[in-house]
């Protein structure tokens, strides 16, 4: 087996990064969730 995780910040905002998550109606309801839950920090 191979190390899989391999950090990257850059790529990590890209996927998973605030402006890709209000871009799409999914991602949004993701925020609202999160919001709604009371989370710290929404996105990475």
């Amino acid at each position: 087996m191979s190390i899989t995780y391999q950090p990257n910040k850059r790529k990590r905002a890209k996927t998973h990064g605030f402006l890709v998550r209000t871009k799409k109606f999914g991602g949004k309801r993701v925020l609202a969730a999160r919001r709604r839950k009371g989370r710290k920090k929404l996105t990475v």
